[in-house]
């Protein structure tokens, strides 16, 4: 019995470590040959030999395990390096079906005292390194569509945040990035539904390297189960995004942590006011917006603050 991803060439950002690990091993359990990046000194960077780092590691773990997998270290934020990754996949395995990006970085600071370049960094390696490799890869894809004269075969599948839904107070740089990959996705899987392509996004909760400090105070695991916050309960999740069976599936949010997969539904109109002339005026919108937020809870935002209490067997 053919597995669900045989025959089909993945990237996976950041998957050195953490959560990338976990999916890129889970893609390639599922069949797929997986070009594994992790930005860092050691692996493949388009040219020359791999050598041992993290990526590497992690490719080799496949291939120990019968599959098909290779390294590649450049940084996915700068846009020529993100265009090598994407042709690296094409030219060893002829094509490029599926694209997880994963790679991010923290730098909290509450907005009063955070400095420029640590907004820079975290915008830059998130939100302009998935529109990096999105771009590449969607040309791919938009390509091979016209040559097929049909649809093609291609899966994204982005990380945002429950910090992104939730609003985050000490994480202002994570929380607009990782806005910004959802309005990216979203955008995304209207322009490539056309060619075959679908787009989703992910807001995984996931202890790893990056996320220690931020989940030292959740539930650490006991002697008999799986870490509630380990990187194994969202790596299946992303392998079903990546498959076929989820050609119905785009541009989608979806949280997952713990045994648990949410669907978050899409923003909705709350209340609608109109002007009773043309143009509304400031007592006008004090008398129709003052009265509609009097009743309303103190301190409720657009932010949806009860995603962090989802459990698995929790309604």
């Amino acid at each position: 019995m053919a597995l669900p991803l045989e025959g089909l060439a993945a990237i996976v950002t950041g998957a050195g470590r953490g959560l990338g690990r976990a999916e890129a091993l889970e893609l390639a359990r599922l069949g797929a040959a997986v070009v594994v990046n992790d930005y860092g000194q050691s692996g493949r960077d388009g040219s020359g030999e791999a050598s041992a780092g993290p990526a590497e590691e992690v490719a080799r773990e496949i291939r120990s395990a019968g599959g098909s997998a290779l390294a590649h270290t450049g940084d996915v934020a700068d846009f020529e390096q993100a265009r090598l990754l994407v042709e690296l996949a094409i030219s060893e395995f002829g094509k490029l079906d599926v694209l997880v990006n994963n790679a991010g970085i923290l730098r909290d600071r509450m907005v009063f005292s955070m400095a420029e370049d640590e907004w820079d960094a975290v915008v830059r390696v998130h939100l302009k390194g998935h529109f990096n490799t999105t771009r590449f890869a969607a040309a791919h894809w938009r390509d091979r569509s016209k040559s097929a004269d049909g649809p093609v075969y291609g899966r994204i599948v982005n990380t945002s945040s429950e910090a992104f839904l939730a609003g985050s107070a000490g994480q202002p740089n994570y929380a607009a990035a990782k806005g910004g990959i959802v309005g990216l996705t979203t955008s995304t899987a209207l322009a490539l539904a056309k060619y075959g392509v679908t787009a989703n996004v992910i807001c995984p909760r996931a202890r790893t390297r990056m996320t220690e400090d931020v989940f030292a105070g959740f539930a650490q695991p006991d002697e008999s189960g799986l870490d509630p916050l380990a990187p194994e309960h969202v790596a299946p999740l992303v392998g079903y995004l990546a498959s076929p069976a989820a050609a119905r599936i785009n541009g989608q949010l979806l949280v997952a942590h713990g045994g648990m997969v949410a669907v978050v539904e899409r923003p909705r109109v709350q209340a609608k006011f109109d002007s009773k002339e043309e143009v509304f005026g400031y007592e006008e919108l004090d008398a129709v917006l003052g009265a509609h937020f009097a009743d309303r809870p103190r301190g409720e935002t657009f932010a949806a603050a009860e995603v962090l209490g989802l459990r698995r067997g929790q309604e």
